[in-house]
């Protein structure tokens, strides 16, 4: 890394700036020359600038041999802010970022240790890479019906097992903003000498603050991935892929990510995540602290609200989580009669907010530095009208949740073996006892309730057809409505 590092440059920003001063023109990609070809209509939506600073970041942006360094100064620089070794920039997800993590450590064969509460990106690495998941059931939560993660003894558990495992990998936070011991699960995967990947998506603005959960690479990670999209201030997209320590091959992770990456990344991505860098080293400690503040007042007002419970306490038990994001909240809306689907989509229609997790009992409410009194104002507001009106909407059916031993299915074979096997769709009555050729999701929060290689049982057909009558969305199986669900051919 640079001795002379300057927090306060952002090379992407600076680039792109001198870019449109020195007047470029390009007759290379992209075809739209900075907007110059786009239809009046699409410019009345999105405007000029996406299309005028959507440049090449190589032979563009940059020369052909990007010897200005734009790229590698900003990752640089981003490790330098987050106390990582190295990081990579990804401009197509955590997903992108986590697959080629999975690949760095494995490949090929071998067993790797994950929680089942893993997002279903975890299992596209799993197909790729060719591991078998070794899981560690999570801690359940069975009054709310969630999960949270596991405790270092449930890893150690797991790793004593299947000693030969080639790492471990954990959520955390989780989509409810609960958050593991990462210090404990990272000793637990060092005294073995394996490492540790950490899917951090959600802890994005982890390093910039005291007041936060632990940050993965503090606690001792080896690799972590965060989303900068979630709780950063950057374009969807965009995220971090960061590295400490010897564990794993740092030039070996990065070539697994280059053949996953594009060859066409957005300089627009690259360019956001850079200036929130430095925006987070300047003043992240003050603006995280306000937003928690305003989080805390936020709380207690949804909290006063007549059958909306915001849950606290009741995750910090012993069997949840070991430390709770204070920029995120849970709320329990089980008291109002509906669902949280149901609650959602009324909240949506009748005043126009959006938010990122409903499930079949909870809303997931997310305050960013970039919120304040109004915007909050207006989330009470629209959760004060809901309660209202909840007395005169139709009431939701149940949605029958699997029994503690029904989370962690049994893994027959791996799920890259399952997913290129020779597969049949059959009536989902038939599926019990077949072997999934595919997973299904529910979305949010994105963990497959079975995965390719598992032995799908009738439970959790119940839980996922009666998920859907309720509101579920399946996005992932070949049929979403779930008549019919992908098996192998081969009946084992």
């Amino acid at each position: 890394m640079p001795d002379d590092l300057d927090q306060t440059a952002a090379p992407f920003l600076d680039a792109l700036r001198d870019h449109h001063a020195m007047n470029r023109y390009s007759f290379s990609p992209p075809g739209h020359r900075q907007g110059r070809g786009v239809d009046t209509e699409t410019l009345s939506v999105l405007g000029s600038d996406p299309f005028r600073n959507d440049v090449l970041a190589s032979g563009g942006l940059d020369d052909r041999t990007s010897s200005n360094g734009y790229l590698a100064t900003a990752e640089a620089l981003m490790a330098d802010a987050v106390g990582a070794d190295k990081v990579f920039f990804s401009t197509c997800g955590s997903s992108l970022s986590v697959k080629a993590a999975m690949l760095s450590v494995g490949g090929v064969d071998g067993g790797i240790v994950i929680g089942r509460d893993a997002h279903k990106s975890v299992t596209a690495g799993l197909v790729f890479s060719g591991l078998q998941p070794y899981w560690v059931e999570p801690r359940i939560d069975a009054d709310q019906g969630i999960s949270h993660p596991p405790s270092p003894e449930d890893y150690a558990a797991v790793w004593d097992a299947h000693p030969d495992a080639a790492a471990a990998l954990v959520v955390s936070p989780t989509p409810y903003g609960t958050c593991a011991d990462i210090e404990g699960i990272a000793a637990v995967c060092h005294e073995r000498g394996k490492p540790l990947i950490v899917d951090e998506a959600w802890g994005a603005h982890l390093p910039f603050s005291e007041h936060l959960p632990s940050w993965a690479m503090s606690a001792g990670a080896d690799v972590c991935v965060t989303s900068v999209h979630k709780m950063g201030l950057g374009f969807e997209q965009g995220s971090v892929l960061h590295l400490r320590g010897d564990l794993v091959d740092h030039d070996h992770l990065w070539a697994c990510a280059d053949m996953l990456m594009t060859t066409s990344p957005n300089v627009l991505v690259y360019a956001a995540m850079d200036g929130w860098r430095r925006h987070m080293v300047q003043d992240g400690a003050e603006r995280i602290a306000r937003a928690i503040e305003l989080a805390d007042r936020t709380r207690e007002r949804i909290d006063a609200i007549d059958g909306i419970s915001v849950l606290h306490d009741e995750l910090l038990r012993a069997e949840a989580s070991h430390e709770l994001d204070p920029m995120r909240m849970l709320l329990d809306v089980q008291a109002l009669g509906i669902n949280g689907y149901h609650a959602l989509d009324w909240i949506r229609e009748h005043h126009q907010i959006d938010l990122g997790l409903s499930d079949h009992r909870h809303l997931g409410v997310d305050i960013s530095i970039a919120d304040d009194e109004f915007t909050t104002d207006r989330l009470v507001q629209a959760l004060e009208a809901l309660a209202a009106a909840a007395p005169g909407l139709d009431q939701d059916p149940p949605v029958q949740l699997p029994g503690r031993a029904g989370i962690v299915l049994e893994s027959v074979v791996t799920p890259r073996e399952a997913f290129f096997a020779p597969a049949e769709s059959v009536p989902a009555e038939e599926a019990a006892g077949r072997i999934a050729a595919e997973q299904a999701t529910p979305y949010p929060p994105g963990i497959p309730a079975y995965v390719p290689g598992e032995r799908i049982t009738t439970e959790v057909i119940e839980y996922l057809r009666s998920g859907l009558e309720a509101g579920m969305v399946l996005p992932d199986p070949t049929d979403g409505s779930l008549g019919t669900i992908r098996v192998m051919r081969d009946v084992r």
